[in-house]
């Protein structure tokens, strides 16, 4: 079952809070996050291709992607990972290259709901107001929508939960 997105942009204020539930453990959801080869595989809309360059989803590591549309533009992405704690927490800085400064620091919390279902919490936030305003209009939720459901996708795939490591 592929469970909705919930975003809470408030006005006048740098970030975004959002959740979303799977029907997985909560181990799986956070090895989908933590390989390289697996993100590569949901994260981002349908369609896009996704090069890796770097990551390292430990505590002072960092990362860098591409994203390709179907048309061939690129969008690259890069941060480092402040704190990863094993299937409970990550902290990390994102920045869209297209708008240098616009560096944003993100909070993930996974939640075990038990019966094998967890819940990912989050808050992105922003240097202003204008520059969270301008990624809620870039497509972000659809963006972001689409991704969780390709991850739905792939932890719903045996080979996940025995690819942790």
């Amino acid at each position: 079952m592929t469970h909705p997105l919930t975003l809470d942009i408030p006005a006048g204020v740098p970030w975004i809070d959002f959740t979303r539930e799977f029907d997985a453990p909560v181990d799986v959801v956070f090895n989908a996050h933590r390989d390289p080869e697996l993100v590569r595989q949901w994260l981002g809309p349908r369609g896009y291709e996704m090069d890796v360059d770097r990551w390292d989803f430990v505590s002072g590591g960092g990362y860098r992607y591409v994203h390709r549309n179907p048309d061939g533009m690129e969008f690259g992405f890069h941060g480092t990972f402040h704190t990863v704690r094993e299937n409970e927490l990550a902290i990390q800085t994102f920045e869209f290259e297209g708008a240098p400064d616009e560096v944003a620091i993100e909070f993930m919390r996974f939640v075990d709901l038990g019966d094998g279902r967890c819940r990912l919490e989050g808050r992105s936030v922003g240097p202003t107001v204008e520059g969270r305003d301008a990624m809620v209009e870039s497509g972000m939720e659809k963006g972001m929508s689409e991704g969780y459901e390709r991850l739905d996708e792939l932890v719903a795939q045996p080979v996940t939960a025995s690819s942790q490591g």
